[in-house]
């Protein structure tokens, strides 16, 4: 009896908790609930929402939203008062979130049905007609695209800033001579304004890239609807317009299922990082007091918590590590689309995580990069010595035979022989007497002292893409005026 007992009160407790979830499930209902008879499990709907990472396209999501209710206002499916209603309610929801006040809840999954279901409480049914003619698939790449076109915008700005930066420093430095690498040897004489025009060009090769993916990127999806487009006579046109997307995506099925354009951008990203790293390479080996050619200013640096003398190069260290990160999402995103058959997926909810990280790595480091170019500090004297070491005038000794009529090759015999009499007696070329040059080549005269010094070797090379004084002046110059 007591056995029987159990399972009947188990029985009816059972029961009276469906009801009781099945009330709740009728109370918080999501927008598409009808269909279903029981609500989405607790571990379900936390790992299938997104709200708590795309609610940061809360703005754009409006926009849209806006933009949208203009068109159907405009095309009688919606009245004039219920576009005043909608206009009213999204003001208070925009003034809700940036104020930070805004009750986002997990179990409406999205910032999509967040917003949605706040205009409804606030308007009534006028709410409830925005969602005509759209769906969340076409409205979600709408506003990805919204959000991303404008951390593009940032990212330009930050990049042609950072040049001006670099450029600046550049002009500064247009007669500092410093060693030029190759596999990390002393190569050639190179001036340091001329080195940091190289990064220079590089960023701008990624404002570029970031100006051509941002053809892409405003395209508008919107009007595509789930998959098919919509039987309402909506005008893309308009929408699009309204919104300032150059064009409209030409196929409703690659339009909602397209993440193209984010692929591309986190390329284009993972670029910039490795631009950015390569320079916080050298930033690092300069900063080391065995070679001593910057200082950065203390609050891009750190000491140590047992070391009291230490002054670590922290950010650009931090900088290098991020572009792990930043590549990962590229390689992310491009595996998260390769499975993915025609048209929408719930896959596609993992493109947001990798995509915002990437735009917020790239905008916080160039930001940060900005102002720490700003405030280098360069030792010429250490950077000066250094480029004595390593006989890094020897091509110009080469090409001072050339000129003489000496075929290259055996030119390059020459200085290389002159080279190793020079390791052996622990002398520079320059430091060889004229006769001790001539025995190696009668035709070397007193000029080859003019090409043997750091000076002449650097303002020799005075042509376009060329490390001489002037043509580094006139370099950035040119990127500072734009």
């Amino acid at each position: 009896m007591h056995g029987a007992f159990v399972i009947f009160y188990c029985s009816i407790m059972s029961n009276e908790m469906s009801n009781e979830a099945q009330n709740q499930f009728q109370n918080k209902a999501q927008a598409w609930s009808a269909r279903f008879t029981e609500p989405v499990s607790e571990l379900v709907k936390r790992y299938t929402a997104s709200v708590n990472f795309d609610q940061r396209m809360a703005k754009f999501d409006i926009q849209g939203s806006l933009a949208h209710a203009t068109m159907l206002e405009s095309i009688g499916i919606i009245t004039a008062a219920d576009l005043d209603a909608i206009k009213r309610g999204m003001e208070q929801i925009l003034t809700e979130v940036e104020a930070g006040t805004f009750n986002w809840s997990l179990d409406l999954e999205d910032v999509h049905l967040n917003i949605e279901s706040r205009l409804v409480e606030l308007i009534g049914d006028a709410g409830k007609r925005l969602h005509t003619g759209r769906s969340r698939n076409d409205q979600v790449a709408t506003d990805i695209r919204l959000w991303l076109r404008d951390e593009i915008d940032t990212a330009i700005t930050l990049l042609d800033a950072l040049r001006g930066k670099l450029a600046t420093l550049a002009l500064e430095h247009a007669d500092t001579i410093m060693p030029g690498f190759t596999h990390l040897q002393v190569a050639q004489p190179v001036t340091f304004g001329h080195h940091l025009l190289a990064y220079a060009e590089m960023f701008g090769r990624d404002i570029e890239r970031l100006q051509d993916c941002r053809k892409r990127v405003n395209r508008m999806p919107l009007g595509s609807a789930a998959l098919a487009g919509t039987s309402f006579p909506v005008d893309r046109a308009m929408v699009a317009k309204l919104l300032g997307f150059d064009d409209v995506c030409r196929n409703s099925l690659d339009a909602v299922s397209d993440r193209d354009f984010a692929i591309e951008f986190c390329a284009a990203a993972a670029l910039i990082m490795m631009h950015i790293s390569r320079f916080s390479e050298e930033l690092v080996l300069w900063m080391s007091p065995r070679i001593g050619f910057i200082e950065l200013a203390d609050r891009f640096c750190t000491g140590s918590s047992i070391m009291p003398q230490k002054k670590n190069p922290d950010v650009p260290e931090l900088a290098r590590g991020k572009t792990g990160r930043v590549n990962g999402h590229l390689i992310a995103l491009l595996t998260l689309m390769k499975g993915q058959p025609l048209a929408y997926n719930k896959d596609n909810q993992e493109d947001k995580e990798g995509l915002f990280d990437a735009a917020d790595t790239v905008r916080d480091t160039l930001t940060i990069f900005v102002d720490m170019v700003e405030g280098i500090k360069v030792n010429a004297d250490a950077m000066r010595a250094a480029a004595l070491q390593g006989y890094a005038t020897a091509t110009d000794l080469a090409d001072y035979l050339v000129k003489k009529g000496v075929p290259f090759r055996d030119a390059h015999e020459t200085v290389a022989s002159a080279v190793r009499h020079c390791d052996e007696h622990q002398c520079d070329l320059a430091d060889l007497a004229l006769d001790d040059l001539k025995s190696f080549n009668p035709l070397i005269e007193d000029d080859v002292y003019q090409v043997l010094t750091l000076e002449g070797s650097v303002a020799a090379r005075n042509h376009i893409g060329g490390t001489a004084p002037e043509q580094v002046r006139k370099a950035a110059q040119h990127i500072l005026a734009g």
